[in-house]
């Protein structure tokens, strides 16, 4: 792990970044859920940009990785926040926002929220609107009633962590699948057919949300990680694609 800085939210808390200073438009990565900034798709990107002498940026939200605080106090408001913040106070001119899973899912709601800063985006599976899809509505009655009035379930599995009724409801407060969302540089999006975490069908409904220059890709076999060496090569060849179609010679 490379060395790393922080930057203290308004409340106290603090969040870790990396960052490296170039050229051209900067590249803000924007991780997943329960992941962090030392995730091989950062790593990757981050060594692939600093050779490029491009500026780079990736951090962890609240709660996750090197920054402060109990990921289960996080929420979908808080790590949107946290990712304006990193925006607003890390970064100047226009940037490409590079999300990955529930990191496509804040990219859009950046996009949203600052539209001038944003130059392009790649979505890698991303994941929005997951915690009502993908958590709330696959949730047996039972398990809904516990959550809602203990306030927390703990999900069991290989790694058990908790869901909390302010993730859910947060969630709720920030879905983007219900709307338009108007984007003026190329969004990239890729997708794996064997992704049984998000399926691709989940990053569709973002594609057809997009009023821009949109692609969608589905990668034959790749699975949500994304991360086998042929596919960290596409997702470089397609950020390099961006790169060129916004800033032609």
């Amino acid at each position: 792990m490379p060395d790393f800085f922080t930057f203290a939210r308004e409340d106290g808390e603090s969040i870790a970044y990396c960052q490296n200073i170039g050229k051209g438009a900067g590249i803000l990565w924007l991780g997943g859920f329960r992941s962090d900034m030392t995730g091989s798709k950062a790593a990757a990107l981050a060594s692939w940009a600093g050779q490029g002498g491009r500026s780079f940026l990736r951090f962890d939200y609240f709660g996750h990785g090197s920054s402060s605080g109990d990921f289960r106090d996080g929420s979908i408001s808080r790590w949107r926040d946290d990712a304006l913040a990193v925006l607003d106070q890390l970064t100047d001119g226009p940037q490409i926002l590079v999300g990955s899973s529930m990191g496509g899912w804040i990219a859009s709601l950046l996009a949203h929220h600052r539209p001038e800063r944003v130059a392009g985006m790649l979505l890698i599976a991303p994941a929005p609107d997951f915690t009502e899809d993908l958590i709330w509505a696959r949730m047996p009655q039972d398990v809904r009633d516990e959550l809602m009035a203990r306030g927390e379930w703990f999900y069991q599995g290989a790694d058990a962590y908790p869901i909390t009724r302010k993730l859910i409801e947060s969630g709720r407060e920030n879905q983007v699948l219900n709307r338009s969302l108007a984007i003026n540089g190329p969004v990239r999006i890729l997708h794996g057919t064997a992704d049984i975490d998000v399926p691709w069908k989940q990053g569709l409904r973002l594609f057809e949300c997009i009023d821009g220059n949109a692609t969608f890709t589905l990668v034959k076999g790749a699975d949500h990680r994304m991360s086998e060496p042929s596919q960290l090569s596409l997702i470089k060849q397609v950020l390099e694609a961006i790169i060129t179609e916004i800033e032609p010679c």
